[in-house]
């Protein structure tokens, strides 16, 4: 059967889905209530008195502008489908992803260096031709809530879009009769809220522009980026300085941005693109979660500036670079071990006639790119010093995704690999961090 009905539901099926629905932008609502103008007296603490008085002036002083705010519109479609533009036109390489259920593989245009070279080559003409101001930078500082408001308000139309176009037949290649699109093991549930919630379609598209892949890494990511930077010329703009601890912060995530978008191909492989379909929770995680909560540091330290000293940089940057070492040599083994580029390294055979590998950095834990991602997150969390809890947001809640991510994946190579699997385990017991869990 090209498209099975969803037999396990992720989250705890249509409980899960509701809660999140509503408790993700709540999250996202409450972290920027607490980190705005209103506290920038004392730096950022969860103060209810405080909290109030954000919540009055944020959104109960002029709830329908902050709403349906023409001017955000109008900046984030420019935004979104500019991208969406550049990506469309600017050259790149054509790969093809995995093959699907039908036996077919889909094409992607390859170009996210070509397009982050854009932008780098658009903000400082704005610079220049602006007499020493980035008046986008201006905007999307001063117009923070907005955007964020408006991004979550986009990212709901779309994911009711890709749910309405997951009922419409696609034409066949030869253009005569239509045919089945491929849908998501797990959001082919039947319940309508789930599934919108966690995707029903496996690869939205509209003719070659593949909305998820798209939506993965470069509207959101790159406004993160955007965010961070907007938030550094404040700080310039404020105080006539920048601070070691923006310029680390901003320097690493960005470092983080620059290497995730132009190795987009990366991701085609993943189960992001393989498996899990585009509903809501990739929307809004895509568009809304990662750029507003992502740059929680940034706008942390545009209101309580603070000075590191070398010596605290140095630890940092280490951390920084021992977490990337490990993500970026992790997954180059695999991604060359799966090429046949390794047959001399330690693996399981397993009945599909793939193998499963047990040695180098992946006979140290089943998923030791994880724990290089969470020394990754711990480096952008540590230059806002310890005073307070809320830029450590990041690592607790991404460590938390890991881990659900990893349970999730066991079960399903549990299933599909069976006594092999079990094997596997014997020999890596650890799940991430080596020795440790």
């Amino acid at each position: 059967m090209l498209n099975p009905k969803t037999t396990e539901k992720d989250f705890f099926g249509f409980v899960g889905a509701v809660t999140l629905t509503l408790g993700l932008p709540a999250t996202v609502l409450f972290l920027n209530l607490c980190a705005n103008d209103v506290y920038k007296a004392e730096g950022i603490k969860v103060d209810a008195e405080k909290l109030q008085l954000a919540f009055t002036e944020k959104i109960l002083k002029n709830p329908m502008e902050l709403l349906f705010n023409v001017s955000a519109w109008k900046w984030y479609l420019t935004w979104f489908f500019g991208l969406v533009a550049l990506g469309q036109i600017l050259p790149g390489k054509t790969l093809q992803g995995v093959e699907l259920r039908d036996g077919t593989k889909l094409t992607y245009k390859i170009n996210g260096l070509a397009v982050v070279g854009f932008v780098f080559v658009y903000l400082p003409s704005s610079y220049l031709s602006h007499g020493g101001s980035v008046p986008e930078l201006v905007y999307v500082y001063d117009n923070f809530w907005p955007l964020m408001v408006t991004s979550f308000e986009f990212s709901l139309l779309l994911s009711c879009f890709v749910y309405a176009g997951s009922f419409v037949p696609l034409r066949k290649p030869n253009g005569k009769g239509t045919r089945e699109r491929i849908l998501a093991t797990g959001g082919n549930s039947g319940n309508v809220l789930f599934d919108w919630f966690i995707g029903r379609e496996l690869n939205p598209r509209i003719g070659s522009w593949d909305i998820k892949l798209f939506c993965e890494l470069r509207p959101g990511l790159l406004l993160w980026g955007l965010l961070d930077l907007s938030c550094l010329y404040h700080q310039y703009k404020t105080t006539g300085t920048i601070y070691d601890s923006m310029a680390v912060v901003v320097a690493l995530q960005w470092f983080y941005i620059l290497d995730a978008v132009p190795n987009e191909e990366g991701l085609l492989t993943m189960m992001d693109i393989t498996t899990d379909g585009f509903g809501f929770m990739l929307a809004f995680g895509d568009l809304t979660w990662v750029p507003f909560t992502y740059s929680l540091q940034a706008r942390y330290l545009a209101l309580t500036p603070l000075q590191l000293g070398y010596k605290f940089i140095l630890v940092i940057v280490s951390i920084m670079a021992l977490g990337y070492y490990i993500f970026s040599s992790a997954n180059s083994q695999k991604s060359k071990f799966r090429a046949g580029k390794l047959p001399q390294m330690k693996s399981i055979s397993t009945t599909r006639g793939t193998k499963l590998l047990c040695e180098g950095w992946w006979g140290l834990s089943q998923h030791i790119n994880y724990f290089g991602d969470i020394l990754i997150a711990l480096s952008w969390c540590l230059p806002t010093r310890t005073e307070t809890l809320l830029t450590y947001f990041y690592i607790i809640y991404f460590s938390s995704l890991l881990i659900h991510r990893q349970t999730r994946d066991e079960a399903k190579c549990r299933a599909k690999y069976g006594k092999a699997w079990e094997e596997y385990e014997r020999q890596v017991p650890y799940k991430i961090i080596p020795y440790v869990y």
